[in-house]
């Protein structure tokens, strides 16, 4: 019944022309949030220092079906004393990527706290959650596989679509695909959104 914008492609799989993506990154401090965003922005290695307060830049995505579609990505400081900014920061956004270091065991559980403390704020019901295993590149990182299990993302149960994406953002491994699979959560979303609608 849907009008499609190409062989297979349904015009609820893409985004009307010019559209960002409103998209906030969040994660306990060192976790290299700022080193994601900047190997986005630049394609390159930048040496950051810790985030007080936030940095938001505009990235466009390069692969799959994110490719020419506009985020905008707002990193956000993850110490103590900020992680209460944070809400104000997820509210009307269309994914959270939470930023994740995998090598570093001990502060597992307080992200897995923070995490859902975020994904369970009235306001973020629902929104996708792309949960970034960075450092994969060093010794003793944990598998997705692990993450997933010592986050308890199931615990999330159907509420938020999510997905655990290995990455190295000093290198940039795994950062396009990571941004292509929050885009495709986000569309997602946006369906499931627009049929539950049809049925009322």
């Amino acid at each position: 019944m849907g009008a499609s914008v190409g062989k297979g492609v349904s015009i609820l799989d893409s985004l009307p022309p010019n559209q960002s993506l409103h998209v906030v990154m969040l994660g306990l401090d060192s976790a290299g949030k700022t080193t994601a965003l900047y190997r986005l922005k630049f394609d390159q290695y930048l040496n950051t220092v810790p985030t007080i307060g936030f940095n938001c830049e505009k990235i466009k995505g390069t692969t799959g079906k994110a490719k020419g579609t506009s985020f905008m990505i707002w990193d956000v400081g993850g110490q103590d004393k900020l992680r209460p900014l944070w809400r104000s920061y997820t509210r009307c956004t269309d994914g959270i990527v939470f930023v994740l270091d995998s090598v570093d065991v001990e502060r597992m559980e307080e992200a897995r706290m923070e995490l859902l403390r975020t994904a369970r704020c009235p306001e973020n019901s629902g929104v996708p959650i792309l949960v970034l295993a960075n450092k994969q590149d060093l010794p003793g990182a944990k598998t997705p596989q692990d993450i997933e299990k010592q986050l308890a993302l199931k615990d999330l149960g159907s509420t938020h679509l999510w997905y655990v994406q290995p990455a190295c953002a000093i290198i940039g491994e795994g950062l396009d695909q990571a941004l292509e699979v929050l885009h495709d959560m986000i569309i997602k979303r946006r369906r499931i959104i627009k049929q539950s609608k049809r049925k009322r």
